[in-house]
């Protein structure tokens, strides 16, 4: 797994190919569609190469099109603002010659401030539960037909689940769901990078919380899943090769669209990041409709 680890970090070293033009390289072998955190994580990186001494604190993202796989993705960079505190950056990303997505994202210079914080819940520890493949292993025969193709996979990024999601076979239920998550290998201090693998890994799951109250399979019939926007919003230092808990729910789904969001704490209490998602859930009225 740390070989993944490797891959994953060779993904996100963009390649320059003119000034504020960035291409991507994607990951091997992945079916379908390209997965939203890895173009949101290469995003971020292709905006933090035009910034100095400044730390992200916030990305707001729109899903346009689905991502091709089998082609390289160019990111252009709009340099909007460099102001005495803050910097403000565009991303569009491309492919077949039209926008996929786009993100703003703004740097902030590290300053002196007040502080309060919500307290993070009883959980157990993450030692104490399976990892990504042991549940694969353990659901191989209940893993949705539409989820075989991904989920066996083996992953950089270790997450460990107190519910287990629909994507592997869980059955539906409401309310908090609580996810452990570390990168498999110790990675280099390294602040931008920690957030860059923050980004990556807060699109994961977040999203199957508007699934869960419903299933898969609910009363209106097998659902069509899209990711539509995602926002993550960092607010102190974090390090994500040490475990960090992902507090997650789904407060309303409404229109073919459900609503997630989740707060992810240090294994110390600390809350490091909070993140949002909207996703299109609509019946699916097509075979080729049912994949998430």
């Amino acid at each position: 797994m740390t070989e993944l680890v490797d891959e994953l970090l060779d993904m996100l070293d963009l390649e320059e190919i003119d000034r504020n033009i960035y291409r991507g390289r994607n990951e091997r072998g992945r079916p379908g569609r390209l997965f939203g955190g890895q173009v949101a994580a290469q995003a971020l990186v292709a905006a933090g190469r035009t910034v100095e001494e400044r730390g992200t604190h916030s990305l707001h993202a729109y899903f346009l099109r689905p991502g091709d796989p089998g082609r390289p993705v160019l990111y252009s960079v709009d340099r909007i603002r460099d102001g005495r505190s803050f910097t403000t950056r565009r991303v569009v990303a491309q492919q077949h010659g039209k926008a996929i997505f786009n993100m703003a994202v703004s740097f902030q210079t590290a300053e002196e401030s007040y502080e309060h914080q919500v307290e993070m819940p009883e959980a157990p520890d993450p030692d104490s539960l399976p990892d990504w493949n042991e549940r694969a292993k353990q659901m191989a025969d209940r893993i949705p037909e539409e989820s075989r193709a991904w989920v066996p996979r083996p992953r950089p990024i270790d997450m460990r689940f107190t519910i287990l999601p629909t994507y592997f076979g869980g059955e539906p239920s409401a309310g908090q769901n609580l996810v452990w998550f570390r990168v498999v290998k110790p990675l280099p201090d390294d602040g931008f990078l920690h957030q860059t693998l923050l980004t990556y890994a807060s699109d994961m799951s977040l999203l199957d919380n508007v699934v869960r109250p419903h299933g898969r399979k609910g009363p209106l019939g097998p659902m069509m899943m899209a990711s539509l926007d995602h926002a993550v919003w960092f607010h102190k230092p974090l390090r994500v090769d040490d475990w960090l808990l992902y507090v997650q729910d789904s407060p309303v789904a409404a229109g073919a669209r459900g609503f997630a969001r989740g707060t992810i704490f240090t294994r110390d209490g600390e809350l490091v990041a909070s993140v949002a998602q909207e996703g299109l859930m609509r019946p699916a009225q097509r075979p080729e409709d049912r994949s998430q």
